[in-house]
């Protein structure tokens, strides 16, 4: 019998928990931008795109957590090549929240670093699965 599982537990489990830490980091890093806009001068012209920044990886992390899902449940690697993909622009969002918004704080440094962790486990793994899926 050649009915072997190819998907990967591990791969799930970190799905759901990067969309935990998802709603976590964006709720977080938006009462943070909230916080700076208030307290320190922002430039209006600053607060803009890095509320844009936000959103744009809000709306590209939806496809790219449901793609990583639906491939590795389905032992597909046309849609986990997609997340792949899509987790190389959340993660250049990710750098720009990191170095290059208006203000960081400590806990932008604390909250990016463990995202980019999670993307970084992650990728590692949908690699993984994909090896397991072509061969």
């Amino acid at each position: 019998n050649n009915s072997s599982q190819l998907s990967s537990l591990p791969l799930q489990i970190l799905f759901y928990v990067n969309g935990i830490y998802y709603i976590f980091y964006f709720l977080a890093t938006l009462a943070m931008i909230i916080y700076k806009s208030q307290v320190f001068s922002y430039p209006d012209d600053f607060l803009a795109p890095d509320l844009a920044v936000l959103f744009l990886m809000a709306i590209l992390e939806v496809p790219r957590l449901y793609l990583g899902v639906k491939g590795n449940l389905t032992e597909a690697e046309a849609p986990l090549g997609l997340s792949l993909g899509l987790t190389v622009g959340s993660v250049v969002l990710c750098l720009y929240l990191l170095l290059w918004q208006t203000y960081v704080l400590w806990a932008d440094v604390v909250l990016n670093a463990l995202l980019l962790s999670a993307y970084g486990l992650e990728s590692g793994l949908k690699v993984t699965a994909i090896a397991a899926f072509v061969g």
